[in-house]
């Protein structure tokens, strides 16, 4: 049977355009696989690793960051150490081993050497804010004296030695304290029955005790002979109080 003399010139069109987009779809995704790698080895060669830079000079820190496409930001906060020398990279932000776009910066911060830090205001601050001020800056309380004065509040700190702005590695405080306790004149007690006397003290909480009994003519058993402390003497009602009395 004679085949179709129509039919043959279509299908090899069809046949044709089809081998056409065939072609067409695998160009089309060879590109895209193409095009989305250069896109991430161009990412990639933007990006870099930052350098370590601790320890190195300015100059040796911007050499660094230049020679891998980074800018170099120098802080101007110092902090004292005795391992980096004076001008010498102390910490860096990112870290080393981070990965940056190219010209991005690396702050830095340098060291002041072994040159004690400058001792910040403390004067008027409470002692515990006082405190945490100084060890952030990494400065020692040396002596610390206390006054009670009416003037300031309790836990102020009312002086500095050395004053602010100066270079130390300690620094003394003098800090006011409540002055809760109230005192007593101490009273002559000599002569005085001992059992009574005793009786009183205690009736008003101070704390008194017989601390011997010795023997002494003239007069009848149980006399306050010794009294500790003297007479005239400022006491507080937890301060001990000792008596001789006779036997």
């Amino acid at each position: 049977m004679p085949a179709n003399p129509g039919a043959s010139p279509v299908r090899k069109r069809v046949w044709k355009a089809g081998r056409i987009l065939v072609l067409v779809g695998a160009l089309g995704v060879t590109y895209g696989v193409f095009f989305l790698a250069s896109m991430r080895v161009a990412s990639r060669a933007r990006e870099v690793t930052v350098p370590d830079l601790r320890g190195q000079s300015v100059s040796g820190a911007y050499e660094a960051l230049t020679a891998v496409g980074l800018s170099l930001r120098v802080d101007e906060a110092r902090r004292s150490d005795p391992a980096i020398p004076a001008d010498h990279v102390l910490a860096q932000d990112p870290e080393a081993g981070s990965v940056l776009r190219r010209q991005r910066s690396v702050r830095v911060r340098l060291s002041d050497g072994q040159r004690d830090p400058a001792v910040p205001a403390v004067v008027g601050s409470p002692e515990r804010a006082a405190e945490a001020a100084l060890a952030a800056d990494r400065i020692a309380v040396g002596l610390r004296a206390e006054i009670r004065s009416p003037d300031y509040s309790p836990g102020i700190v009312v002086a500095q030695d050395p004053p602010a702005q100066q270079r130390a590695a300690s620094v003394s405080l003098l800090v006011n304290r409540r002055d809760d306790t109230e005192t007593f004149v101490m009273p002559d007690l000599i002569g005085t029955l001992a059992d009574r006397t005793v009786a009183l003290l205690r009736a008003q909480n101070f704390r008194v005790s017989v601390a011997a009994e010795v023997p002494y003519p003239g007069l009848p058993v149980g006399i306050v002979v010794r009294q500790t402390p003297l007479a005239g003497h400022r006491v507080t009602s937890v301060q001990a109080i000792t008596l001789e009395v006779t036997k």
